[in-house]
């Protein structure tokens, strides 16, 4: 049997966009074959594992998360043999592989869906239908810019099926054991393939019911257990972390195990992302106040042993608003998207280097705060090296363009006429200037910084492991608190202003740094931070 740590427990996540990251063939998108070129980069960066945007068979409507075909890949992205490929380069140089596993909803043009629109067997009763627009009146819309209601017509059907993101995405019916069972015989297909788990998106809306907002259910729960059963049994190597949205205390229940004994272990998702702490983490920076960052870290319940939050400051979404509350909504985006187009349904579609204004000490602090707060890190493809991003683009492809890996053409993504999306060629984030080849040899560039970071986080357990407790102190702007694991302990210093904050401390031997600090008053500079080893 496996014991603690688990791997996921101590991993550092990289989420790749497979059309952005490397084209092989130069048609302008990028594919798996070009990803596997770049997997000496990901190893070298020190990340454990690849987290794979979806590669399905796809309309693109929802890049990808509307799919067609659960038992192939987009051939724009390649074949069957280039995932296995991809899989079996990853696993030769000690990288584990995950992949999007999207429960809830299929493509439009999926042929179950084109089959169920015309009532026949057996998918006929395959996705959720309706007389009626007003049933599960009480559930939410989620993409309130593009969609009126949870319900579409469909004429050749002469009912409405129901889907809680855009139209072209109904949802599966969840009731059907069917249903239940091809989702099973997917996550086979995958894992049989190599693959090392799943981010399972959008869990909580698996199953409705009536009288309810059709989130977080008991059904949704007992399904998912199942799920994790399976697993366990067959693919006890592999992992699944959970897409939920929702406050800590809701995302609990989806790790499962007995919710009022701590020490029983969980049955349901290995990990899970927290969601909640991402926006505050900003609005801690901007105010220069860690009131927010406190706040939502105690609200948050303990874990089981063998479970593991996944942190992140950016992703391939808008930086969602949806947990602060609307007057927290409204100042976030007068802070950090005072133009209409910066916007996107209740979030944010920018960058990390453009949300801090390319400010590097504010960007190093807060991936510093990403590696020291309980939870394992999971870095966006190009934030590692500063990318921008590109507000005219549609929806969220703003954030989703090619990777830049040096000053040539394209950002030597392609070696195309013309690419699926438009380098960032502009003044500031630029590929000329900012891009992989540049900064590998910039002993003092950002992505030299985020190597060392995941180093001091891979050689200290307490950063992944270690228990969390907040450090009182008279200047708000210090955001300061202690990891013990074992018999480390380990003092996290952050300074969310633009003023020195001094501090008294203990002896401690600075990881990043190399150097010991004796006993007495440190000054952390204008938004500075320290990692501290109690000595």
């Amino acid at each position: 049997m496996i014991k603690r740590p688990y791997w996921y427990q101590t991993a550092v996540f990289y989420e790749l966009y497979v059309r952005a990251f490397a084209d092989s063939n130069a048609d302008g998108h990028g594919d798996l074959r070009g990803a596997l070129t770049r997997l000496d980069y990901l190893a070298d960066l020190g990340v454990n594992c690849i987290w794979l945007l979806p590669t399905f068979p796809s309309p693109l409507v929802d890049d990808g998360y509307d799919i067609a075909d659960y038992y192939g890949v987009h051939p724009t992205y390649g074949a069957l043999d280039d995932f296995k490929a991809l899989i079996d380069a990853a696993h030769a140089r000690g990288l584990r592989v995950i992949a999007d596993l999207v429960l809830n909803h299929t493509s439009d043009q999926h042929p179950w869906f084109q089959a169920s629109r015309r009532r026949q067997d057996p998918y006929s009763d395959y996705y959720v239908w309706s007389d009626s627009n007003e049933t599960y009146s009480d559930a939410r819309i989620i993409f309130l810019d593009t969609e009126p209601s949870n319900w579409t017509w469909d004429e050749a059907r002469g009912q409405y099926f129901w889907h809680r993101f855009y139209r072209q995405q109904p949802d599966l019916n969840f009731d059907n054991p069917a249903v239940q069972e091809e989702m099973f015989k997917i996550a086979r297909f995958w894992m049989d393939l190599g693959l090392d788990g799943f981010r399972a998106d959008a869990v909580p809306y698996l199953f409705e019911r009536e009288g309810t907002n059709c989130e977080n259910l008991p059904e949704t729960h007992a399904y998912l257990r199942r799920l994790r059963a399976m697993m366990e049994a067959e693919y006890p190597h592999a992992i699944l972390l959970c897409e939920a949205n929702q406050w800590p205390e809701d995302v609990r229940p989806y790790f499962g195990g007995d919710l009022a004994d701590p020490t029983a272990p969980g049955d349901a998702f290995h990990m899970g992302f927290h969601f909640p702490v991402m926006p505050r983490l900003y609005m801690a920076l901007r105010r220069g106040d860690r009131s927010p960052v406190v706040e939502i870290m105690q609200r948050t319940p303990a874990i089981p042993a063998n479970c593991q939050w996944c942190t992140f400051l950016r992703n391939h979404d808008e930086l969602t608003l949806e947990m602060v509350t609307e007057a927290e909504r409204q100042w976030m985006w007068q802070q950090f998207a005072p133009e209409p187009r910066m916007r996107l349904n209740l979030g944010i579609r920018r960058r990390l280097a453009p949300l801090l204004g390319n400010d590097r000490r504010q960007i190093e602090l807060l991936n510093s705060l990403l590696f020291t707060l309980p939870g394992s890190p999971i870095i966006y493809y190009g934030d590692e090296i500063g990318m921008g991003d590109d507000i005219w683009l549609h929806d969220r492809n703003g954030v989703r363009t090619p990777m830049q890996w040096d000053a040539s053409r394209h950002a030597g993504f392609s070696e195309a006429e013309t690419v699926y999306a438009p380098v960032i060629s502009d003044a500031v984030y630029g590929y000329q200037r900012v891009n992989v080849a540049a900064q590998i040899s910039n002993p003092t560039s950002l992505l030299r910084r985020m190597r060392q970071f995941i180093a001091a986080y891979k050689a200290e357990p307490a950063l992944a492991l270690g228990d969390l407790a907040f450090i009182d102190h008279p200047d708000r702007a210090l955001l300061a608190f202690r990891r013990s694991h074992e018999r480390t302990t380990l003092i996290c210093l952050h300074n969310l202003s633009p003023r020195g904050v001094r501090i008294d401390l203990p002896t401690t031997h600075d990881l990043l740094a190399d150097v010991t600090w004796a006993e007495g008053s440190m000054t952390l500079p204008p938004y500075g931070y320290r990692w501290l080893r109690v000595a």
